[in-house]
């Protein structure tokens, strides 16, 4: 034994000051201590910095990891060990202690388990850059989830498998990741269950009502699944090339080039340039009987009661959206041509100029007889989704609705049910919380739903503009000229004045035999502001009182200023109590208007119950980034350090509180937090940075200044 090493009575010791909750006579640190005592001396503190890591969640657990760890260092390296730690700590998280010591108990398995992983790719290691992948490829905005089974889509999320191990190299596993997330794009893009014309009402899948005139009706999917693969392989071919290589290599390094010579002329068929979702079904009676062709490696598989469902929330939200902003558009154009709604709606016609590709989205333009009117961009990407499923925009959509848009069907819609029943019962969405003793998510830690403030009938929003009539009144006024404002670019070849510095060291550089810049002038250019804003509000029990009134009188002057400007916002208020009832209350949400029902729930602000702040932030990270804005700003504003009633106060709110915000500026998401406690100085550069927070310190100040660091922040 080297003389560095520790002994075993100093190992004992040290177990017995981290696991003194559970030393007793069931157990004691000396059969541990004893295997721990033959580990070099920096597998020792390796062992005993992460036992005392587990202490602070689970003494038992930290006591079982001591016991296996010399057995874990011998058969894993120390990454692995980690790894294995990790795990069962996640499945102590989601089933807790005995499950979690199985985990550990399990290790030649997870050893096995752990070696098919280097050669692998998790889906978690590589979803940042899947998404990323799938953002470029135009068309309706998807998300991306892992899952048990194989790959799939619903039309709306992209469903990969949790790992792919595959190829013996990670690259080759990657590759295959990018081919099935593709090919699950070019199903939706290229209509495999586009919803035949006439059925935009019915919204069943033509794809499952034709599997159910066969004997067999999986065999007339697969049938089907094989005759599309074909398809739409011909379309990645022809649109991205190079994805199509990868994707043949893969199919050639595993034998699944050949296809039965039955189907010959299909594979002439479905090749065609022109060739649609319709020669699939035409051709599927007559191969039904025939051979099937291998499954391709990312070919998945089709659920297509999935894509019904998806697709009918989907149609009724797309149409009551689209409308709705039809409505807009008209009152706009109303206000130019001076003709009622009826008689708008009767000469409105829509024309579509272009098939969507890859390389170009759907164009459309809408006429009101012989005059063009131009969608706004959200509209047009609406349009589009429309499109991938009904292949039209169908005549009974043009009939402009109402203002109400559409509402997210909710199961509970009263506050004080909501929590009724088990925590994690439909509707309510999960987060993964940044433990960062373990320098690791505690997985699907986090429970939270969404709520509506519940309006009050007082008239604080009138009662509000009239006790700051003046600073109301000059507001108004300086948002008005900041929104007429121009800005002035400077050092330009040419513009609409002189700028005098740029002339004076032009002047002075001559004088010095140098060339003279041509950059002399100053050129104004309008502001064009694409800024979405997303306010955070603290609804915690210590805002209670004049904290509560600060907060509700500051959105009042906040919402006055930014009808002026035009930027687009949210207002959401969080509390909550422990880690299964995180709760957010919208108050208004981006596409609503600054109306009577916003003013009434922020009449209706009250104190709840505690602050946990990074899976609220994550959430509104989620909701901010679904908005097409330049510019994305989340403003907390705040009364206090996060906090909560299960321990999550101190570093580990903090340091989650932080993790979160890290994780919104990497969606380029800008945060910034308003702060009336004194003490905001000992961690708020921590969370957010020395320059991304200011402290307002007395509470009747905060409606004066909440409008003028808005202003500050986004000119």
């Amino acid at each position: 034994m080297s003389d560095n090493r520790l002994r075993v009575e100093q190992i004992e010791e040290a177990l017995d000051e981290q696991l003194n909750a559970i030393m007793s006579a069931r157990r004691n640190a000396r059969g541990p201590a004893q295997a721990l005592a033959r580990l070099k001396r920096s597998e020792q503190d390796f062992v005993l910095r992460w036992v005392g890591v587990i202490a602070k969640t689970n003494a038992e657990l930290a006591y079982q990891f001591a016991l296996h760890a010399p057995q874990a260092l011998t058969t894993l390296d120390r990454p692995g060990v980690e790894d294995w730690l990790i795990h069962a700590m996640d499945v102590y998280d989601s089933n807790g202690l005995y499950p979690a010591v199985t985990a550990l108990e399990e290790l030649p398995d997870y050893a096995a388990e752990l070696e098919a992983r280097v050669r692998g790719v998790v889906f978690d290691e590589v979803a940042g850059v899947l998404q990323l992948f799938v953002q470029g490829l135009s068309g309706r905005e998807l998300k991306l989830e892992s899952t048990c089974g194989e790959a799939y889509t619903d039309t709306t999320t992209l469903y990969l498998p949790q790992r792919l191990a595959v190829f013996p190299e990670q690259r080759a596993n990657f590759r295959l990741y990018k081919a099935m997330a593709a090919h699950l794009w070019a199903q939706i893009s290229y209509g495999t269950y586009r919803v035949a014309r006439g059925d935009a009402t019915i919204a069943i899948q033509p794809l499952l009502r034709l599997a159910r005139e066969f004997g067999d009706p999986q065999k007339a999917l697969r049938v089907f699944h094989a005759l599309e693969t074909i398809r739409l392989n011909a379309r990645l071919r022809a649109e991205l090339a190079g994805l199509h290589r990868d994707m043949l290599e893969l199919q050639q390094s595993l034998g699944e080039l050949a296809y039965p010579e039955s189907w010959n002329s299909a594979l002439g068929r479905l090749q065609r340039a022109e060739a649609s979702v319709e020669d699939s079904y035409v051709l599927l009676p007559q191969l039904y009987h025939a051979e099937l062709p291998t499954s391709l490696c990312y070919q998945g598989t089709l659920f297509p009661e999935r894509v019904e469902r998806a697709m009918l929330e989907r149609l009724a939200r797309e149409r009551s959206a689209f409308t709705s902003a039809l409505a807009r558009l008209l009152q706009e154009f109303k206000h130019d041509r001076a003709l009622a709604p009826t008689e708008l709606l009767k000469r409105l016609r829509i024309e579509q100029n272009a098939e969507p590709t890859q390389a170009q989205s759907a164009r459309f333009e809408l006429y009101v007889g012989s005059q063009t009117i131009v969608p706004p961009l959200e509209m047009q990407t609406l349009m589009a989704s429309i499109l991938q499923d009904l292949g039209e925009i169908p005549p009974e959509y043009l009939v402009a609705g109402g203002d109400g848009g559409y509402v997210r069907n909710r199961l509970i819609r009263d506050p004080a049910d909501v929590w009724k029943g088990v925590y994690h019962e439909e509707g309510a969405l999960l987060y993964n919380e940044w433990d960062y003793r373990r320098q690791h998510y505690r997985k699907n830690w986090c429970v939270l739903r969404e709520l509506d403030v519940h309006p009050a009938t007082e008239p604080f929003v009138e009662r509000t503009l009239e006790k700051y009539r003046g600073l109301v009144a000059h507001l108004r006024k300086t948002f008005e000229a900041l929104r007429g404002e121009d800005k002035l670019l400077r050092r330009r070849n040419n513009g609409d004045d002189i700028d005098l510095d740029a002339t004076i060291e032009a002047y002075a550089d001559m004088r010095h035999g140098m060339e003279m810049s041509e950059r002399v002038f100053i050129s104004r250019q309008k502001l064009d502001r694409n800024i979405a804003v997303m306010f955070m509000i603290d609804m915690s029990g210590s805002t209670k009182g004049w904290v509560n009134e600060a907060e509700r009188e500051s959105l009042v002057l906040l919402c006055e200023a930014l009808e002026i400007l035009g930027d687009r916002y949210a207002i959401y208020g969080f509390s909550g109590m422990t880690r299964k009832r995180c709760e957010l209350f919208r108050v208004k949400g981006f596409a609503e208007p600054y109306a009577n029902t916003v003013k009434a729930r922020i009449s209706g602000i009250r104190p709840q119950d505690y602050t946990r702040m990074g899976v609220i932030i994550r959430h509104l990270s989620r909701l901010l980034n679904e908005v097409d804005a330049r510019t994305k700003l989340l403003l907390t504003l705040s009364d206090g350090k996060p906090d909560d009633y299960d321990g999550y106060g101190g570093d580990y709110g903090i340091e989650d509180t932080r993790q979160a915000l890290i994780e919104a500026k990497q969606l380029g998401i800008h945060p910034f937090c308003i702060t009336i406690d004194t003490e905001a100085r000992d961690y708020l550069p921590h969370m957010y940075g020395p320059v991304n927070y200011t402290l307002v310190d007395k509470v009747n100040k905060l409606p004066l200044k909440v409008a003028d660091i808005y202003r500050k922040l986004t000119f």
